[in-house]
């Protein structure tokens, strides 16, 4: 069945609590893709994000974002008063102030639980001895927070390393934080899985993201350090990259921990399985993150630059047939972007999984570009951009010369100005069967609307939001149209 959708960051929804959430701006965008005739609603990583809030290193595979609760959904339930939600309101900047947001708003949430204890005291126990990871990620949070925000490689030995005593007494010593930590992921699961219900309710999908690598400093290396390659306190022996491409002339070195393959062959894929496992229930079809990676891997050494790593292979059809037969209700979606070797290629075709056509970068190399939307095959995503990219505004001002010039021929337009209208409905008509559009494409925004830009980091990377106003200018009835006359409504 032919569709559409758009990608949305939570974190970008408008609203006047410094962050877009789960409560009534979510709610309203999911009720502003039913009536356009929208079928999917594609987000970000959920996970708790690091010092430089990117999505795609998080503190966990298992937790939320504590970011996206909704204060006015916790006054309704009776956790905050009127006052203390006042209190933590201001405007829409169009940006997120993360270090603005960080102090106030996470005392504000902690201070709910003790109301919260008597509103929600059966729900919150069982969440706490249902929910796989929590726990073990509240105590890690509060161990850093112990710590001083030390890094985990630097706490003492036997914590480090889970010694049963060392548990056994931090876990009494930081009993407070551990359950304040803990509440904070029951107020974020309870609101997302109400989200989600509503959302699939009125037609509308959630597809969600998820990084193929976790973060050096997370909950995942403290808990199951067995299946990464580690020095013996924790830091990286070789970390996760690209080599040079076309998004970084130096390649880029993510700092993340790569999977020893073998140990966790020997397990049963068990580690794999548990990620997919918490993705499934957050999110009705799961996009994978850097799926290249499970055919071959960019090994770097540790205190090296990018440009010094080397191919290793990867975990391939054995790894996602495992998978297919754990999950066979939950739909993929492979992010194959990328230095692709034919063997990706047949790794991609062989376990079944759709990959992702991108209009960005498709007027490059003449008529054979795979990209190009009359090469694209049924089984793929067509998307304008990702959020890696620059919007379709900012992609298309830079074209000149010959791009520019097969880009106009191609999609048969007189100007430059014509372009981007050209390139929705070129994707709308392409034979794939799901399309999706970043917001910023639909509303035709510049590149000040930009949501990241690969190998930097700064305040303008996964902070960009939308104001309300513009979510209004968008017609509804024009937009279903336009998906019925390429039988995607």
């Amino acid at each position: 069945m032919r569709s559409a959708g758009i990608l949305l960051p939570v974190f970008s929804l408008p609203n006047e609590q410094g962050i877009g959430s789960f409560g009534r701006c979510a709610y309203e965008f999911v009720d502003l893709l039913r009536s356009c005739g929208m079928k999917s609603w594609q987000v970000l990583p959920l996970g708790p994000t690091g010092p430089y809030s990117s999505p795609y290193q998080s503190s966990s595979s298992y937790a939320g974002n504590p970011l996206f609760i909704d204060l006015e959904l916790l006054r309704e339930d009776g956790v905050l008063t009127g006052e203390e939600l006042s209190s933590a309101l201001s405007p829409n900047t169009g940006r997120v102030d993360y270090k603005a947001l960080a102090g106030p708003r996470k005392e504000l949430l902690m201070a709910s639980l003790e109301r919260g204890r008597e509103v929600f005291k059966d729900e919150f126990s069982a969440f706490c001895s249902s929910q796989h990871g929590i726990l073990d990620y509240a105590l890690f949070c509060a161990l850093k927070e112990h710590f001083n925000g030390l890094p985990l490689s630097a706490w003492e030995e036997d914590i480090r390393s889970r010694e049963p005593e060392a548990l056994r007494r931090y876990s009494r010593l930081l009993k407070d934080r551990v359950e304040r930590y803990a509440w904070l992921q029951f107020l974020f699961f309870r609101q997302w899985k109400a989200l989600k219900e509503y959302a699939n309710e009125n037609g509308v999908e959630i597809i969600g993201d998820l990084p193929i690598y976790c973060a050096p400093d997370s909950a995942d290396i403290w808990t199951e350090p067995q299946f990464y390659k580690l020095n013996g306190d924790l830091s990286l022996s070789a970390g996760a990259g690209v080599p040079p491409d076309i998004f970084s002339e130096e390649g880029q070195n993510w700092g993340n921990p790569l999977y020893d393959w073998e140990k966790i062959k020997n397990d049963g894929y068990g580690l794999w399985i548990r990620r997919i496992d918490a993705a499934g229930k957050l999110f009705d079809r799961v996009r994978i993150d850097h799926f290249l990676g499970f055919d071959r891997y960019y090994s770097i050494p540790a205190g090296k630059d990018a440009k010094n790593g080397e191919w290793l292979k990867g975990p391939g059809m054995e790894l996602l047939g495992v998978l297919n037969g754990w999950f066979p209700r939950l739909s993929f979606i492979a992010e194959d972007l990328g230095l692709l070797e034919p063997s990706t290629v047949k790794l991609r075709e062989d376990c079944g999984w759709p990959g992702m056509k991108v209009l960005d970068f498709a007027f490059g190399g003449g008529g054979d570009n795979d990209y190009l939307p009359h090469n694209h095959r049924k089984n793929s995503v067509c998307y304008i951009g990702t959020h890696d990219n620059d919007t379709l505004s900012g992609t298309l001002a830079a074209f000149t010369g010959d791009e520019l010039a097969f880009a106009m021929e191609y999609l048969g337009v007189k100007s430059k100005e014509d372009l981007p209208a050209a390139v929705m409905r070129a994707g709308l008509a392409s034979v794939s069967d799901l399309f999706i559009m970043q917001i910023q494409d639909l509303l035709g925004l510049g590149s000040e609307a930009r949501v990241n830009e690969p190998g930097t980091v700064g305040p303008k990377n996964w902070s960009w939001r939308l104001k309300k106003e513009q979510l209004e200018a968008i017609d509804p009835a024009a937009m279903k149209r336009l998906l019925a006359i390429y039988g995607r409504a």
